[in-house]
């Protein structure tokens, strides 16, 4: 099984140095490489990794200054660029800016690389051209060392590998009978069909008062200047500290849901689509955008894709199936008699079934969580019934007949190896 090892940097100044020229060095190919392939595109050509990898030793010999990198981490480049291509097309592969883009830059090959453990807290990693670099030892290497990737984030220098385990995913899971729904929400980040509620606190009132504070401060900098430089740096400080908060969060709570629980259900959410903005364009803008945005900001703090994310990875050491549901009127359908209609919801949290002889009253979200669940057995179509303008979260408009249970599909898990 291929896992990650994430350590952090100790870096004297010549390796800071270098590690800064190696990251504007791969911002320059992946720059040019894309601007090559757009090119290519507008002529009705193609442009792949092969040319590119045989004009980029041609490019060294003019251009001395992309010697510096080592040759295998620039052909990596270019192969990241390649897959980029292909999956989204060159004409939506964004430009790496020097201002926003953070330095990263991958050593593919696992045999030129040697891990030493120097105590109980440091260890070392002899990398092609950077030599010896010391990293904090905080977790175990645990296998055999395929590629590393340096980067940095919020003004400190990472080191991560990426190790071959001997460990597999099990053919069954120690709990075979057990199962649980998640919802997903802006109030409470994660709820289960359990009655358990999971959220987190991931930014205090004083680091939203001081960012607060540097944005208006960066306001004032002039674009390229040192004091603009040094109001970024604390903002990353400190939006840094948030992720990793957010990341604690998915990963503790994944792995709860994963080893108490042979199989996951949540919904087939499109975090990408539902966080777009509403703003539109010029000829045709959209409706209530300060609105949506507050709802984009709600969805994109509460981490819902890292959540989904962090479940597909711990689903591999015990295996969990992981199953999608369609997310149609999970919020509106309640999960005892099965009617479904926009009145139910009385509230954000308050759920009561207008349904005559019903009346089942329960948390919003524990009854969503329950219907996802329900759902697994008898899922929607993973197609969707909505247009692609419209999200599948939407409230129905007014009142409407019990909506039918569609019928089964497979369950859909983890690949097995």
């Amino acid at each position: 099984m291929l896992t990650g090892r994430k350590y952090r940097l100790a870096l004297d100044a010549e390796q800071t140095e270098m590690c800064e020229e190696f990251g504007n060095i791969c911002r320059a190919v992946w720059n040019t490489g894309l601007d090559q392939r757009r090119q290519y595109r507008r002529r009705g050509a193609w442009m792949n990794y092969v040319p590119q990898v045989a004009e980029l030793a041609d490019a060294k010999k003019e251009h001395p200054w992309l010697r510096a990198a080592p040759s295998h981490v620039l052909q990596q480049t270019l192969k990241d660029l390649d897959k980029a291509c292909r999956d989204h097309g060159a004409f939506r592969v964004r430009w790496r800016s020097k201002a926003r883009w953070s330095p990263s830059f991958r050593f593919p090959a696992g045999n030129l690389i040697t891990v030493e453990r120097l105590g109980r807290k440091w260890g070392r990693a002899k990398l092609p051209k950077l030599g010896w670099v010391t990293f904090r030892w905080s977790r175990p290497l645990g296998g055999e060392v395929r590629s590393a990737t340096v980067s940095r984030r919020s003004g400190h220098w990472y080191l991560s590998f990426l190790v071959s385990t001997q460990e597999t995913t099990p053919e069954q899971h120690a709990m075979p009978n057990t199962a649980v729904g998640m919802d997903r929400g802006v109030a409470v980040a994660a709820t289960t069909s359990d009655g358990d509620f999971h959220d987190r606190q991931f930014v205090t009132e004083g680091e939203k008062t001081r960012y607060r504070r540097l944005q208006q401060q960066l306001a004032r900098t002039k674009k390229g200047s040192a004091n603009r430089r040094k109001v970024l740096a604390r903002m990353n400080r400190i939006m840094g500290r948030v992720s990793d908060r957010r990341a604690d969060f998915c990963a503790h709570l994944a792995n709860r849901l994963t080893a108490r629980n042979a199989v996951v259900v949540l919904e087939d959410l499109k975090t990408k689509n539902m966080t777009a903005s509403a703003s539109g364009t010029r000829q045709k803008p959209g409706k209530q955008v300060s609105q949506k945005r507050g709802l984009n900001r709600a969805i994109l703090d509460k981490g819902w894709h890292r959540l989904e994310l962090a479940l597909a990875n711990a689903a591999r050491y015990t295996g969990t199936e992981l199953v999608k549901v369609h997310p149609a009127y999970t919020s509106q359908r309640c999960s005892a008699c099965g009617f479904a209609t926009g009145e139910n919801r009385e509230s954000q949290s308050a759920f009561v079934c207008k349904a005559v002889g019903c009346g089942y009253r329960q948390n919003a979200d524990v009854n969503a969580a329950r219907n996802i669940l329900k759902a697994a057995g008898a899922a929607v179509s993973a197609c969707g019934d909505f247009g692609a303008t419209r999200s599948v979260k939407q409230e129905l408009p007014g009142p409407r007949e019990a909506v039918p249970v569609r019928p089964a599909i497979p369950l859909v898990g983890i690949p097995r190896p």
